[in-house]
């Protein structure tokens, strides 16, 4: 018996599960919600992973390495394929234009482009990755293909040395050793001699008397 066999006798719709109808059923007079207690009382709600205050289950067990998982890059796929079904012969195909025709549901990732199927028209392509087949199969059929490409991150003290212009080299050339002057001793004047009085005739007699004595 096939699936479709049992759902043609009994339907295709479960019915709904109704509580508080007595004991019989299993859900009657507390309804599945126990005695007492805050998830007895009407409007409850826990956030996920919420055990009663005891420390949650993704808490205790232990986290080791590392995972680049959220810094990975998701791609919006579009085949080869898809593009000689939606586009005619010279059409530009960009985000804008796999957008419009439903290829792609939004700007927010970037486009790769795959070489599943056959591709018999021009096309110019830009996108931000493109598979060797299929640029081998869009260049084939005389298409182009534009690859977007992206600014790498760098820090910023980075950025600024690579934006400073870079210094030229100056060869220095050794200085010559200026000569050296000797500079002559300025010559030291002499100071007069003071001149001898004239000797008067009284000096003179008494030079006189003391030679005789």
């Amino acid at each position: 018996m096939m699936i479709h066999e049992i759902t043609e006798k009994t339907g295709k719709y479960k019915a709904r599960k109704r509580i508080g109808r007595g004991r019989g059923s299993g859900v009657g007079k507390t309804s599945g919600r126990g005695h007492k207690g805050a998830g007895s009382r009407s409007g409850y709600s826990r956030r996920p992973g919420f055990e009663g205050g005891q420390m949650q289950y993704f808490r205790r067990i232990p986290k080791r390495g590392f995972s680049n998982a959220d810094f990975k890059t998701v791609y919006s796929i579009v085949n080869v394929a898809s593009l000689q079904e939606r586009f005619a012969k010279g059409d530009t195909v960009d985000v804008a234009a796999l957008v419009e025709k439903g290829l792609v549901r939004n700007f927010k990732n970037p486009i790769k482009i795959l070489g599943q199927g056959e591709l018999s028209i021009a096309l110019t392509i830009t996108a931000d990755k493109v598979s060797s087949s299929a640029q081998k199969k869009i260049e084939d059929a005389g298409g182009t293909v534009t690859i977007i490409e992206k600014k790498k991150w760098m820090r910023a003290d980075r950025k600024v040395k690579k934006a400073a212009a870079p210094t030229e080299t100056v060869t220095e050339t050794p200085e010559e050793t200026p000569e050296v002057v000797q500079e002559e001793a300025p010559e030291v004047q002499e100071a007069p001699q003071e001149e001898s009085a004239p000797e008067t005739p009284e000096a003179e007699a008494n030079d006189d008397s003391e030679g005789d004595e």
